[in-house]
């Protein structure tokens, strides 16, 4: 099942912190700086998903399932 989050990022610095709290949760996915959207393969709770995108200190919004 793939999840959409909107993260709210600015720059590469911004996916780079994504990219490094996503590596430790062993799941695949996918970031889409221009339009601020990441995509999040994974079989996890979002609550725990949202969790780990939170730790980058960005706003974070679940918009769904894709």
């Amino acid at each position: 099942l793939t999840h959409e989050f909107f993260v709210d990022m600015t720059c590469e610095g911004c996916s780079g912190a994504v990219t490094r709290v996503l590596n430790k949760l062993d799941v695949k996915f996918d970031i889409d700086l221009p339009n601020k959207k990441v995509f999040i393969e994974s079989d996890k709770d979002t609550d725990v998903l949202l969790e780990t995108l939170r730790k980058t200190g960005k706003t974070v919004t679940y918009i769904g399932p894709k």
